[in-house]
């Protein structure tokens, strides 16, 4: 990692498991001070512990879960209670496969945990980011944004509840976030560089997590022996997430994934994002509407 990164402060969402933790593992090593978030404070405080310990970096830990919409603010206002100066933020929290379900603000959960949340907590912790050359935002998507179909009409979800179309979306989402903050930071001549990345097929609990809130118990079992037995090691599926945010050669709007197996594994390099992906006017309407609903706005001047 580059030398540039110590002795400074990176929050990585979704902290507790899988790439969250190789991630949070690498950056500590290079000497990066993390605030670590996701919903176990006891997983979040062990790994935070460990990792001051062997890396002699500072800490902090806040549980939260980003469906709940005032979780970005929470996150948000303890960071600048204890005064940290953010300078790399990986949205990297999400569900995957999970039954269909509404948030009590009457989002479908996925989305609302994958992209709302980290629109929101993005715009809130902006002005404290866009301050170096080195600052990045890093939003964590999938191989699977390509089945994704963007319904901006229906944020509830309840025309299509298909549960693998609408985890796509949010990836998609996550994909489309990221070309419309790009291009506003540049427009606004702000130093920050918004990318995005995948980890590949990796394994990890998520898509057994997702199944576990169904009722099924076959659907349980098979998603979490699928989760925890196929597929590259987290440490691998970090990888792009560690180039994304730490490499000079990435650019701001870029996508960086596995290099091999049609991007299912291997070194990360840069990604090709599907045609749905780089669409500027669905990227200029998804922002919108998530401005709409999370209430977060104008999250720096940027030029329209």
């Amino acid at each position: 990692m580059p030398n540039e990164w110590r002795n400074k402060w990176a929050l990585v969402t979704g902290a507790s498991a899988g790439i969250g933790v190789a991630l949070a593992t690498e950056l500590a090593a290079g000497g990066t001070h993390l605030l670590l978030s996701a919903r176990r404070r006891d997983r979040l405080e062990a790994l935070a512990q460990t990792l001051k310990k062997v890396h002699t970096i500072e800490t902090e830990v806040f549980a939260a879960d980003l469906a709940d919409r005032d979780a970005p603010e929470k996150i948000f206002s303890f960071a600048k209670q204890k005064g940290l100066d953010i300078e790399l933020l990986v949205n990297n929290a999400g569900l995957m496969g999970t039954p269909y379900c509404q948030t009590a603000d009457g989002l479908e959960l996925q989305m609302a945990t994958n992209h709302f949340g980290h629109f929101a907590l993005t715009g809130l912790l902006l002005e404290r980011i866009v301050t170096t050359e080195r600052s990045r935002i890093v939003t964590v998507s999938s191989h699977m944004h390509r089945i994704g179909r963007l319904h901006l009409d229906d944020p509830a979800g309840t025309t299509r509840r298909d549960t693998w179309v609408t985890y796509g979306t949010s990836k998609l989402a996550n994909l489309l976030f990221t070309l419309e903050l790009s291009r506003r930071l540049n427009a606004a001549g702000l130093p920050t560089r918004a990318v995005a990345a995948h980890p590949g097929w990796t394994r990890s609990n998520l898509a057994g997590n997702g199944a576990a809130l169904g009722p099924s118990r076959v659907r349980r079992k098979l998603a979490r022996t699928a989760g925890t037995t196929l597929g590259q090691s987290t440490a691998s599926g970090a990888l792009p997430v560690l180039c994304a945010a730490t490499s000079p050669a990435v650019h701001n709007g870029q996508y960086v994934g596995p290099a091999r197996a049609f991007g299912l594994a291997g070194p990360p390099r840069l990604a090709h994002p599907s045609r749905r992906a780089r669409d500027e006017q669905a990227a200029a309407a998804l922002w919108a509407a998530s401005e709409e609903l999370t209430g977060v706005r104008d999250m720096v001047a940027f030029p329209a």
